[in-house]
């Protein structure tokens, strides 16, 4: 049945509606050597274009393990835990570059490789025009008018995420958006980007992945270069409060500090 909300997540859910106003906003620093340095030895050992947003991707699942509070879905006043926490990955796909993206599940028992391999693979799909559910609900609600389609996502996000149905067949599959959001805005040259969380998305939290840039830091006493990324999350306030995102925050900067730990037992990269 899940546990009941109650403290200051059950006062934001009684002020706010869906995602629209309960948001609060942080960034986090990376050292990202051992990140890169991660990218390279799984690059030497696969033919599969293994990414930083990946590994983040990978990363936020580790923080969703280790931080319960936000691995729920909200129903009735209830958190209830998810079955599988699925990471979803923004992308940009296709000649025109359209935004899409492609879920992931399980992220956090999957090696780096397999998920850089299911992303590209359903990426892949996107460009051929494969028909998925997923692309097949896009497909269904483009054709509706501004008013219809507004309460065409709300009524689509309760049945899939709140109520936790699998419609896959009319294009709308269950938990479309997973347990959590990433994408890469370092792609386009942004070191430090933020983003709003659609009401629809039914996630706790949306981070983006900024480009990584050569920066003065103390180490040690002394100032030295190293590569930085810069993380920034939009979190939704009726999951959490800020002392699970700061907890949240630190398994992330755990993960990026030794990333060949959190791989799978067989899939460590030497």
């Amino acid at each position: 049945m899940g546990d009941r909300v109650h403290g200051w997540r059950k006062l934001a859910g009684a002020t706010w509606g869906s995602p629209t106003d309960p948001q609060f906003y942080g960034e986090l620093d990376i050292d990202a050597t051992e990140l890169l340095a991660h990218v390279e030895r799984l690059r030497a050992r696969s033919d599969t274009r293994v990414t930083v947003t990946h590994l983040i991707g990978k990363a936020v699942a580790h923080g969703l393990r280790e931080v319960p509070q936000f691995a729920v879905r909200l129903t009735g006043g209830r958190a209830v835990p998810r079955d599988s926490l699925d990471i979803f990955f923004i992308i940009a796909a296709g000649a025109q570059a359209e935004l899409n993206g492609v879920k992931v599940e399980h992220v956090d028992r999957k090696s780096a490789i397999d998920v850089a391999k299911e992303v590209a693979r359903r990426v892949e799909g996107i460009e051929r025009g494969a028909d998925t559910a997923f692309d097949r609900g896009k497909a269904l609600l483009a054709r509706l008018p501004r008013p219809v389609l507004r309460a065409a996502l709300r009524g689509a996000a309760w049945l899939t995420s709140d109520l936790n149905l699998d419609l896959s067949r009319f294009g709308m599959p269950r938990q479309a958006f997973g347990a959590a959001m990433v994408t890469s805005v370092g792609m386009w040259g942004v070191a430090r980007g933020f983003s709003p969380l659609a009401s629809y998305y039914r996630v706790p939290l949306l981070v983006l992945v900024g480009a990584i840039t050569d920066r003065p830091v103390v180490r040690d006493g002394a100032v030295t270069v190293r590569p930085m990324l810069t993380l920034t999350a939009t979190v939704d306030h009726r999951y959490a409060d800020g002392s699970h995102a700061a907890r949240l925050a630190d398994a992330v900067r755990r993960y990026c500090a030794d990333p060949t730990a959190f791989e799978p037992l067989g899939n460590v990269a030497g």
